[in-house]
C-alpha cells in the first residue's frame, strides 16, 4: 500500500511539473500585447463637422416640465379638464367666485380664461406645478399674468409654498387700470428656502372682478437670462457636448396620434398666448406610464429651437409631417390631392429660417428678433413612416422643395427598424431615387450593437448617405427607468459608434434618442440625461456621446488588428481619426471583455507625433453601474497621461472600458 502510494505521488508530481512547463509559454503568449496598426497619412474618409448630434422630443416631460422653464402647469386653462393642476383655497366656495370662461369664437388659439369674482374676503388658487415646483433659496422668481378688470379692486398676493405649506417666497401684484382690455403685468420676488416639491398660490385680496389668463412663473436663472426661457442647467449639459446638430421636434410628436394632433410649426411661433396648446401624444400612449396631465404648450417652439441650436453652435435639423399620422396609432393620411398645405409648410419653413427680411416668413423671423438668417441646410420629411404611401408623399415633397431649393438636403425615413421587409422596400426605393439621406433607427439589445459594429463596412460609398437618427441600447426589461442606462448599454453603444465613425463617408450624422427624462414623469427609458425639479445628471450614455462629439476629428484613418477592421476580435472595437485643426491623432477603443488587454499601437506614417498625450477612460467592472442624482459621476471619464516612444504606444485597456487616446502632432 505504501509503495503504491509513493508511486502515485511521484507520478502526480511529474504530471504537475510537465503542466507547469507547458503552461508558462501559453500564459506568456496569452499576455503578449495585441498589435494594432494605424496608418497616419492615409485619410479614409472625411468626418462631417456635424457628425454627432442630439435628438430632442417632448417625451418624458422633456419640454413642458423640463427644458422649457415654465413652472406653472396648465397656465391658460386649456387642458381637457380646465382646472387640472389647480385647486381652490377656500373652506366653502361661493357660487360664481371662480368661473372658467370659454371665448372660442373670439380666440380659437387660447379660448379659456379664469374669471374671479371676489366679494367675500380673501381666497386663493394653488398650482401644483410639474410634479411639484423646484424652488432654490435666494433665487428670483418672475411672475406674469394677462388680466382684464371688469370691476377694479382685487390685489394678487403671490406665494411660494413648501411641500408642508410654509411660505418660502412672496410678493404682490397690484393690477393697473386696464380699461376693460387685456393687459400683461409682471412682478418678481425671492425664495427664502429650497424645496423640490413646492407649490404656487395666488391669494385674491380686496373686492372686485378680474379675468386672468397665461398665469406664469419662471426662475430668474434661465439660459442666457432670457425671459420665459429655457432651464439653464439642461441647456448647459447639451452645450458641453458640442453637438453638431439638434434634431427636433421629434419623433412621434411630429406625426401625432392623428393628423389633427400632429406638430404644426406655424402654431408654435409668435406671442406665447397665441400658441395653441394640444394634448401631448405621449399623454396616454403607455397605460403603465399614463400621463393625463401631459400637454404641449409650445412655449418651446420653432423659433426657440432655432435659437437654441444657434446658441450652442449646432445645426438646426427640423423634421416635418409628411401628411401621415403615426402608423402605430391611426395610420391616418392626407389625400394626395390635399397635400399642398403640408408641402407649403416645408417651403415656408425654409423661408422662415433663411429668407430675406423682405419675404413674408423672413420678415416674421425678423419681427421675432432675429433678422439674420438661421442658415438652415436640411430637414427631414416624415418620421419613421413607411410603406408605398410614404414613398408617394415623399416624392411630392421632394419635387417641390428641390425645384425651389435644389441644394437643400432632405432626410428620408427608412421606417422603424434596421432590417426586414419595411426597411428593405424603403432602403431600395430611396437609393434608386438618389435620396440625400436615409434615416435609420434602431433600439436593440447590447448584443445586436456589438454584432453590427461592421454594419456599414460594405455599404455603397458614393450613393445616398445614412443618418442614424435614433438609436439606443435597450437593456433587459428587468431594468426599469433610469436603471436602463447602465454601463453595459453605454459600452455597447461606444462599440457600435466606432463603426459609424470608421464609415464616416457613409454615415454622416448620428444621434442617440431620447434625450431628456424627468425622474418622476417619464414614459420611455433609457434616456441620455435624467432630471428632477432641481437637479440633473448625465448617464454613462451621455459621457460616451460627449466623448465622440468633442473628439470627432476631421479625417478617418485606418486602424486594424491582423489587417482587419476591429469589430469584435477579442472583444475589441476601434476607430481612429486625425483632427487636422487641433493637430491630434484620436484613437477610440472599447474593450468589451472582463479582462485587461495589452495593446501595442504601431503608428505608421510621416506624421510626426509628440512624445506625450492623454487618455480619457470610462471603465467599470460592474456592467450594471449607473449614475444617479446622489452620485452623478459614478461613471465618468478619468484623464491620465500617456507616453509615445517613436512610432509606438503601449497601453493596457481595463476590463469593460472605453478609451479615447489623444496624441498631438506637429
Amino acid at each position: 500500500m505504501k509503495l503504491n502510494a509513493l508511486k502515485k505521488s511521484v507520478l502526480n508530481a511529474c504530471f504537475a511539473s510537465s503542466l507547469s512547463f507547458t503552461a508558462i509559454p501559453l500564459l506568456l503568449q496569452a499576455q503578449s500585447p495585441k498589435v494594432v496598426k494605424i496608418k497616419l497619412d492615409q485619410s479614409v474618409a472625411r468626418v462631417q463637422p456635424n457628425m454627432w448630434g442630439v435628438f430632442f422630443e417632448d417625451i418624458n416631460f422633456g419640454a413642458d416640465g423640463g427644458i422649457y422653464a415654465e413652472l406653472i402647469k396648465n397656465r391658460s386653462f386649456e387642458f381637457t379638464k380646465p382646472l387640472m393642476g389647480w385647486s381652490i383655497q377656500r373652506k366653502k366656495a361661493n357660487e360664481g367666485e371662480i368661473l372658467v370662461v370659454n371665448r372660442k369664437e373670439v380666440n380659437t388659439a387660447n379660448p379659456r380664461y379664469l374669471q374671479v369674482n371676489n366679494e367675500n374676503g380673501p381666497f386663493g388658487i394653488t398650482n401644483e406645478g410639474f410634479k411639484g415646483i423646484g424652488v432654490k433659496k435666494g433665487l428670483r422668481y418672475d411672475f406674469s399674468v394677462m388680466y382684464r378688470q371688469k370691476s377694479p379692486g382685487v390685489t394678487l398676493h403671490l406665494q411660494l409654498l413648501s411641500a408642508n405649506n410654509k411660505v418660502i417666497g412672496e410678493g404682490n401684484l397690484v393690477p393697473e387700470q386696464s380699461g376693460g382690455s387685456w393687459k400683461k403685468q409682471s412682478a418678481s420676488f425671492t425664495a427664502t428656502e429650497t424645496d423640490p416639491k413646492a407649490k404656487f398660490a395666488i391669494i385674491f385680496e380686496g373686492k372686485g372682478q378680474i379675468d386672468l389668463d397665461m398665469i406664469s412663473l419662471f426662475p430668474g436663472d434661465t439660459w442666457k437670462g432670457r425671459k420665459q426661457g429655457l432651464r439653464a442647467d439642461m441647456v448647459q449639459l447639451l452645450a458641453d457636448m458640442k453637438p453638431g446638430f439638434i434634431r427636433f421636434p421629434g419623433g412621434c410628436i411630429v406625426e401625432g396620434t392623428d393628423l389633427a394632433n400632429r406638430y404644426q410649426w406655424k402654431k408654435t411661433i409668435g406671442p406665447i398666448e397665441n400658441r395653441q396648446l394640444i394634448i401631448n401624444r405621449w399623454n396616454t400612449e403607455f397605460a403603465y406610464r399614463s400621463a393625463p396631465d401631459y400637454y404641449q404648450s409650445f412655449g418651446l417652439g420653432f423659433f426657440e429651437y432655432f435659437q437654441l441650436a444657434e446658441d450652442i453652435g449646432s445645426d438646426a435639423l427640423p423634421i416635418l409631417n409628411c401628411g401621415m399620422a403615426c402608423q402605430f396609432n391611426t395610420g391616418e393620411v392626407a389625400a394626395l390631392d390635399e397635400l399642398d398645405p403640408y408641402v407649403q409648410d416645408a417651403l415656408d419653413l425654409i423661408e422662415f429660417a433663411n429668407g430675406d427680411v423682405n419675404t413674408k416668413w423672413g420678415k416674421m423671423r425678423a419681427d421675432l428678433g432675429h433678422p439674420k438668417p438661421f442658415n438652415l441646410k436640411m430637414m427631414g420629411i416624415g418620421n419613421e413612416n413607411w410603406g408605398p404611401q410614404y414613398l408617394e408623399r415623399l416624392a411630392i415633397f421632394t419635387k417641390a422643395i428641390k425645384a425651389k431649393y435644389p441644394d437643400f438636403k432632405l432626410i428620408n425615413s427608412s421606417g422603424t427598424d434596421p432590417e426586414g421587409d419595411r426597411f428593405n422596400l424603403l432602403n431600395t426605393s430611396l437609393r434608386e431615387n438618389k435620396a440625400d439621406f436615409i434615416d435609420e433607427h434602431y433600439y436593440r439589445p447590447a448584443d445586436w450593437f456589438l454584432k453590427n459594429a461592421g454594419r456599414y463596412d460594405n455599404y455603397p460609398r458614393n450613393e445616398s448617405k445614412v443618418f442614424v437618427g435614433e438609436y439606443a441600447v435597450h437593456a433587459d426589461k428587468n431594468f426599469v427607468g433610469s436603471n436602463r442606462n447602465n454601463w453595459q448599454s453605454a459600452l455597447a453603444s461606444a462599440a457600435l459608434m466606432t463603426g459609424l465613425e470608421r464609415n464616416a463617408d457613409v454615415v454622416q450624422m448620428a444621434s442617440y434618442a431620447p434625450l431628456f427624462a424627468h425622474i418622476d414623469a417619464w414614459q420611455w427609458a433609457p434616456d441620455m440625461i435624467w432630471v428632477d425639479n432641481l437637479n440633473i445628471y448625465g448617464t454613462p450614455d451621455y459621457y460616451v456621446q460627449k466623448l465622440f462629439a468633442t473628439n470627432k476629428g476631421t479625417d478617418v484613418v485606418s486602424i486594424t488588428l491582423d489587417d482587419k477592421n476591429i469589430i469584435g476580435q477579442d472583444g475589441l472595437y476601434a476607430s481612429s481619426v486625425l483632427d487636422k485643426n487641433k493637430k491630434e491623432l484620436i484613437i477610440k477603443i472599447a474593450n468589451n471583455t472582463d479582462k485587461s488587454q495589452s495593446i501595442d499601437f504601431e503608428l505608421d506614417g510621416k506624421t510626426k507625433l509628440k512624445s506625450s498625450g492623454t487618455v480619457e477612460e470610462l471603465a467599470d467592472s460592474n456592467l450594471n453601474q449607473v449614475n444617479s442624482f446622489d452620485n452623478p459621476q459614478a461613471l465618468s471619464p478619468k484623464v491620465s497621461a500617456i507616453n509615445v516612444k517613436g512610432k509606438k504606444l503601449n497601453t493596457s485597456l481595463k476590463p469593460y472600458s472605453f478609451s479615447v487616446i489623444k496624441i498631438p502632432f506637429n
